[in-house]
């Protein structure tokens, strides 16, 4: 089955950077869609950015011009690249996969967490006023 294992996850400052990367094992499937996901301390799981083997993204509004999603084809490897950090973006943030053959969203709207069958573990992250 699909493997995905975050890493990369700190604590920072406001204003401060971090990359996350989620290596990926057991994608067999033609394509997929592959997103990051944040879940704060009591909050819901909410979507970050997707992107789509073709190199299709979408992102939350809250994340828009901050962080940039990346797929590396040739090492299976997601990554997230997430600047001028908010004490706001601290959560667990995690990598999932869904295959698929449309769009990883629909137009406006990222796809829910429910349309995401694979999950790694998560990597924290926090970022401090």
């Amino acid at each position: 089955g699909v493997q995905l294992l975050e890493s990369g996850g700190g604590s920072v400052q406001a204003g401060g950077s971090l990359r996350l990367s989620c290596a990926a094992s057991g994608l067999t499937a033609r394509s997929y869609c592959l997103a990051w996901f944040r879940q704060g301390q009591g909050e819901e799981r909410e979507g970050v950015a997707s992107i789509d083997t073709d190199g299709d993204t979408m992102y939350a509004d809250s994340v828009k011009g901050r962080f940039t999603i990346s797929l590396d084809n040739a090492k299976n490897t997601l990554h997230l690249e997430m600047n001028s950090l908010k004490p706001e973006d601290t959560a667990m943030y995690y990598c999932a996969a869904e295959a698929a053959s449309t769009y990883c969203h629909d137009g406006s709207t990222l796809w829910s967490w429910s349309e995401y069958n694979d999950w790694g573990q998560g990597t924290q992250v926090t970022v401090s006023s």
